[in-house]
């Protein structure tokens, strides 16, 4: 079992970013968001898996769209914390 208290590595990979953040690229970053074209396509990708009907590629697009998000995120993590500091305030 892995103890769910460590950070993972995308997380660790991308921890030392924080120092080199400025409060209107935290900002920046905690604004991203997909437009609604991107939004339908992972919705309409997620129902297709649910459904087990997805082509081979299908699903790499989804896998694709997945390991985005999760690094997006991790950034969204990481400006935030930035921005908790006293100092970036």
């Amino acid at each position: 079992m892995t103890d769910q208290s460590e950070p993972g590595s995308l997380e660790r990979l991308l921890r030392p970013l924080r120092r080199e953040l400025s409060i209107e690229l935290a900002n920046a970053l905690l604004r991203l968001q997909a437009d609604g074209k991107m939004q339908a396509r992972y919705e309409e990708l997620a129902d297709k898996n649910t459904e087990n009907a997805l082509s081979t590629e299908e699903r790499a697009e989804l896998e694709s769209l997945v390991h985005v998000n999760s690094i997006l995120t991790v950034l969204k993590a990481e400006a935030r914390a930035f921005l908790e500091r006293p100092e970036a305030a």
